[in-house]
């Protein structure tokens, strides 16, 4: 199915075309690659997508594979979340945040687990490992 312009793409949609979201949503067609993002956007935002369903944690080991793969890095996947804040509300970017972290090889629970709380009310780390080093501020 040749897409002649944006527009066309957006009439056929509107009036509830199959053929094309069938293949818009085949990674493999080739057809519209004129008209895509770059890959590692295309990940991105695919993991927006899912903090916005609030997304079960398997479905992030996906995307968030995807996205290192197309050269995401921790701070691109926290760039995400920050992104969608304000449209997906507080409580789905906290639900994904520890998601998308252990997705990408970083346990969040397991680093909190280091930390400890100190006499003056801030957070102090123990001695653990060194992504822990560090005073932290606990928020409120």
């Amino acid at each position: 199915m040749l897409v002649q312009s944006a527009e066309d793409a957006f009439r056929r949609l509107t009036i509830g075309d199959a053929g094309l979201v069938a293949e818009m949503a085949d990674p493999g067609a080739r057809e519209l690659d004129r008209i895509r993002l770059d890959l590692r956007t295309e990940t991105l935002l695919r993991i927006g997508a899912l903090i916005a369903l609030d997304a079960p944690s398997s479905s992030y080991r996906t995307a968030v594979d995807a996205a290192q793969m197309a050269g995401a890095g921790l701070e691109d996947l926290l760039a995400v979340l920050i992104a969608v804040a304000g449209p997906v509300g507080s409580a789905r970017v906290m639900s994904a945040a520890p998601r998308i972290a252990l997705a990408a090889g970083y346990d969040v629970e397991a680093a909190l687990e280091e930390i400890e709380p100190a006499a003056d009310g801030g957070d102090v780390a123990r001695a653990g490992p060194p992504s822990i080093a560090g005073v932290v501020t606990r928020a409120g």
